[in-house]
């Protein structure tokens, strides 16, 4: 594995590249997830024998490629969980990144390494993946801005996925006013939109303790209305259903290269392989019915422009000294709310609003698909960060 230049955050800055001679993210530093294409170098995703096994990449990936003709440059290649497997950010083969924000807590993950490098300093913009909150989540633990795209709304091109109708490429920076740039830079312009009505959804605060919702309950927008917005079947699905549609999809995509190489994966990582390995298709047809019905309902809700209001995670991050049970106790807790916007392909910004035993916590703003540009506009008028 190549040296790492930066303990701290997991950076190893092998992976330089310049950028176009002008742009509108000119001056801007990025680190890129070690699950996105370099051309000249290996992408090894967190897992030495993964590593081992690949060949320079020949071309940059698409996000990667947007990136530089929009005039930023790359600083470096990040570590990040195993095969993106995982959302502590707790990588037992390399090391698991500091987080800056809470130094005795867990990063998140999977695009640990990239969160932990924008929070440090050490880059302007990080570039990662999210499939059930691998950008969102290291957001709320690090203090971070964090940008789900829509589904489709960039290439996933170079990028090693993990469950590609939930893949997308995400990013984090230190603001709001950053991440308006980015996103002026590689979004198509739109027109400003009707006025949004806010509404925070009572069954999805109720997943945090009453300490997470008194510390982000002050940053609601105003005229916030509470609602319910599940019926309780339906909120109950939301975790089982991403399981199996993801775990399906994802044995479908690594199982062979897994079965074949028989990699050493660290705690966690190994159980949720082999439960993949088991999913039937019958059950993933059964989820595939449910995520489509979860997905008709939440764009109806959507649709008149509606915008949901919720915290991004359960509580802070985990303490780095947690036992593998705990973590995964949290890991459950937190996929609920991060399964909502990945069952549906829709834009969620999480936004570093509150705060809770002295580390950081997020609030999230979840939109109708398409509609990213529109809302990031409409936070940074709302929103400092």
């Amino acid at each position: 594995m190549t040296e790492i230049c930066d303990p701290f955050t997991s950076l190893f800055a092998n992976a330089l590249v310049h950028p176009a001679p002008a742009g509108t993210l000119g001056g801007l530093r990025v680190a890129v997830k070690d699950n996105f294409d370099i051309a000249g170098h290996i992408t090894g995703a967190g897992n030495p024998e993964y590593a081992q096994d690949q060949t320079p990449a020949l071309a940059h990936a698409d996000a990667v490629v947007r990136l530089l003709e929009a005039g930023a440059s790359i600083v470096g290649k990040t570590h990040m969980d195993e095969l993106a497997y995982s959302l502590m950010g707790v990588n037992s083969r390399y090391g698991t990144p500091i987080n800056p924000a809470a130094v005795d807590r867990v990063p998140g993950g999977s695009s640990s390494g990239s969160a932990a490098a924008v929070a440090a300093g050490r880059a302007d913009i990080g570039l990662g993946s999210d499939t059930g909150g691998s950008v969102r989540l290291p957001a709320s633990f690090c203090g971070l801005v964090g940008w789900r795209p829509s589904h489709g709304l960039f290439s996933p091109q170079g990028m090693l996925g993990l469950a590609p109708s939930y893949d997308v490429p995400g990013f984090f920076t230190r603001d709001l006013a950053t991440l308006t740039q980015l996103a002026n830079a590689l979004c198509e312009p739109v027109a400003s939109g009707a006025p949004v009505r806010w509404v925070a959804p009572t069954d999805l605060w109720a997943l945090c303790s009453a300490p997470v919702q008194a510390a982000l309950q002050p940053y609601l927008p105003q005229g916030c209305e509470q609602r319910v917005l599940f019926d309780p079947e339906t909120r109950d699905s939301l975790l089982p259903t991403f399981r199996t549609h993801q775990g399906y999809e994802i044995w479908h995509l690594l199982g062979e290269w897994i079965t074949r190489r028989q990699p050493a994966f660290g705690p966690g990582i190994n159980e949720r392989f082999q439960a993949a390995s088991q999913l039937s298709e019958a059950a993933f047809n059964g989820a595939r019915n449910q995520r489509t019905a979860i997905r008709e309902g939440l764009q109806q809700v959507l649709a008149d422009g509606t915008v949901l209001v919720y915290p991004t995670a359960p509580g802070p991050a985990p303490l780095r000294t947690a036992a593998q049970s705990g973590l995964e106790q949290y890991r459950n807790a937190a996929l609920t709310l991060l399964s909502v916007a990945g069952h549906a392909g829709l834009v969620q910004i999480t936004l570093p609003l509150g705060s809770l035993e002295g580390a950081p916590l997020g609030l999230s703003f979840v939109a109708r698909a398409g509609s990213d540009l529109e809302l990031i506009r409409r936070l940074a008028s709302s929103y400092q960060t």
